[in-house]
């Protein structure tokens, strides 16, 4: 039979190449016969038909397979009317066609458009033709065309994709590709397999993963419907009436649907039904005029009831009756019941483990909030904490750090090198300028508290308005260097930036400085001896107000280097400071006044308690702020001096 189908095709083909002046078409490769075999269902263009013709070629392993698919798909194969002999074909000049070889694509001449007719595969079979394509893709010897064809499965994932995968598992060599698509294998079991083992048995291997496709892939078959019977089926679940699950309303509404049971007639309903039925007067022998009460207009729609004038009326104690007759309850709709119950099981893992990955995200955001708290008020801890100098414009001196990191990096672009060196300079700049200011401004305030507010506040408007004049309203980029663009991603929910863990960094960096210039430096010593005991600190040769000038100047050089921290991932404008102001004055107080460890503390309850209500209160930012500092205005009155009170002149301030 073969021998004769290859006979009639050669005889065609003479006239074919008569009319083709070009290179000889193989008539006889195993591509052509292939699709002479199914040639008329090819040509139906059938989406109920061709399904046969498309897993032959996909199954075939001919090395035209591939590319007879693509160009199928792309409407480029044509077929002559009267052989029925396949070609590729591409418009030529004068509305003529150029003729390609399906073996091989070798260029067969140009010839008249007449004899040959197109197929114009519709979307059905264009989609089971890339299905068909998708085993080529996942055995491509590119990794990457391989990796390319695993994400078109991802996205749009179809049964027929899960042979395919099956077999191109074992033979693939980058382990990477293997695990994805031995996990995509896995999903698609869930979703597409006919047997149930082998879907319980791949929802098993799933267990506690926390990944959003997993989820996605058992969401659906634990879909339920309500329903309701004489007597409860087997393994259907019962719900009860009355409760969050199942209102009566709901519950004999579904009866009603069912017809199990009337509808209740609504008042207006009833109303109408009255006036329908007035007849001198009287509605079922009751006078209009004695309507004028529920239990009245009742009574006689009952009656007109009875005579059949209406549709019988359905009481609260026929609800309640109708109800107690029936068992309500929910079958699963998206899986037999064992898969849906493996897969009810395996969510019921998965949200448990998400409950705790969450808390651990909430936990490392509050953290890396607490990082950056105490960054914004180490300095306000130095020169509130230690000298007692409310310093209002303490914001306004981070600004001015970001302003430095920005300026820097206009001169170099490198990100990294600039950052380096914006660091000591930011630190240069506002240590110069919190000199400067003490030795203008604070050195004549010391211990008049309510003046010094309002000076440091006057100083802090004033520095905004410069860095308008200077910088304008806009804000400005302070860039990070690229590597450390991205978040350290953990799981599916769990992750944190990288410029936040640079910033943790910084925090961790700056209290061991603060600890070493306090603890192992002659500067720390004293300012140490200045904030126990002034008077004996002078009378043991050191000078107070040289040690208030040069502690003022260093709390302000470290929140110059704060800015730059903040500036990497928050806003550059005039304003910024006002942001941290407020909490850098709860995390001192908070944590105690003029201890290191203390703002520490106060940092880390700030921080979690602002994102711990932030997220029972995800939509309203300004309402969790609010109530933070309700709170810190509580648990200052049980704890007025912080939670590491200091001793000496600060806690005597």
């Amino acid at each position: 039979m073969l021998c004769f189908v290859r006979h009639v095709i050669l005889c065609s083909v003479l006239c074919f190449s008569a009319a083709v002046p070009a290179v000889a078409q193989d008539i006889g490769a195993p591509i052509q016969t292939l699709l002479q075999t199914h040639g008329e269902v090819i040509k139906q263009s059938s989406r109920r038909t061709i399904g046969p013709a498309i897993d032959a070629l996909a199954a075939s392993g001919l090395d035209d397979a591939k590319t007879v698919l693509e160009r199928w798909q792309n409407k480029e194969m044509w077929f002559e009317a009267e052989t029925g002999v396949f070609v590729f074909a591409a418009a030529a000049e004068g509305g003529m066609l150029r003729l390609f070889d399906v073996a091989g694509g070798v260029e067969i001449g140009v010839t008249e458009k007449r004899p040959y007719k197109q197929l114009k595969p519709n979307s059905g079979i264009r989609g089971l033709i890339s299905a068909a394509l998708v085993q080529f893709q996942l055995n491509d010897p590119d990794p990457s065309e391989r990796a390319k064809a695993l994400t078109a499965i991802e996205r749009d994932a179809d049964a027929s994709h899960l042979a395919a995968l099956r077999g191109a598992i074992d033979g693939e060599t980058v382990p990477e590709l293997k695990a994805k698509k031995q996990r995509l294998e896995r999903l698609l079991t869930i979703r597409f397999s006919d047997d149930d083992a082998d879907r319980i048995t791949a929802i098993q291997s799933f267990a506690g993963d926390l990944g959003v496709d997993v989820r996605a892939a058992l969401n659906p078959l634990v879909a339920t419907r309500l329903d309701v019977a004489d007597t409860l089926p087997e393994n259907a679940m019962p719900v009860e009436v009355g409760t969050e699950d199942l209102s009566r309303a709901r519950a004999y509404a579904l009866l009603v649907d069912k017809e199990l049971a009337a509808a209740q007639t609504d008042p207006a309903t009833l109303r109408d039904t009255l006036i329908a039925n007035i007849d001198a007067g009287t509605v079922a022998g009751v006078q209009v005029a004695s309507l004028d009460t529920d239990d009245a207009r009742m009574a006689a729609y009952a009656a007109l009831a009875a005579q059949g004038l209406a549709a019988p009326l359905v009481t609260e104690a026929d609800v309640t009756a109708a109800l107690e007759a029936f068992q309500f309850f929910e079958v699963f709709t998206g899986a037999p019941v064992s898969v849906a119950q493996a897969a009810q099981r395996a969510l019921s893992d998965i949200e448990t483990r998400v409950a705790l990955n969450q808390t651990a995200d909430l936990a490392l955001d509050a953290l890396s909030l607490a990082s950056i708290y105490f960054l914004a008020a180490i300095g306000l801890a130095i020169t509130f904490g230690v000298m007692g100098v409310i310093n209002m414009a303490h914001g306004e001196f981070i600004m001015m750090g970001a302003y430095t990191g920005y300026v820097v990096q206009l001169f170099v672009p490198d990100y990294t090198l600039s950052i380096l060196l914006a660091i000591p300079l930011a630190f240069a700049v506002t240590f110069s300028a919190g000199v400067a200011m003490e030795r203008l401004v604070i050195r004549w305030l010391y211990h008049r508290p309510l003046e010094t507010l309002l000076a440091t506040f006057g100083v802090s408007i004033a520095l905004q308005q410069l860095a308008k004049n200077i910088f304008g309203t806009q804000a400005r980029p302070l860039t990070a260097p690229g590597w450390l663009d991205g978040s350290l991603i953990i799981n599916d929910i769990v992750s944190i930036s990288y410029i936040r863990i640079a910033i943790f960094v910084l925090a961790l960096l700056f209290l061991a400085l603060f600890l070493f210039v306090m603890k192992r430096t002659r500067l720390g010593l004293e300012v140490r001896a200045v904030t126990q005991n002034p008077r004996m600190a002078a009378s043991m040769g050191i000078n107070p107000d040289r040690i208030n000038m040069l502690t003022f100047g260093f709390g302000s050089g470290i929140a110059g280097i704060a800015g730059v921290a903040i500036g990497l991932y928050a806003k550059v404008t005039s304003e910024m400071g006002t942001d941290y102001i407020v909490q850098s004055f709860m995390t001192v107080v908070v944590g105690g006044v003029g201890n290191i460890w203390g703002t520490l503390l106060g940092a880390t309850l700030v921080g979690t308690l602002q994102k711990g209500i932030e997220w029972m209160n995800p939509s309203n930012t300004l309402a969790a702020q609010t109530y933070m500092i309700l709170f810190i205005i509580l648990f200052i009155q049980f704890r007025p001096r912080g939670i590491i009170a200091l001793k000496g002149r600060a806690a005597e301030a």
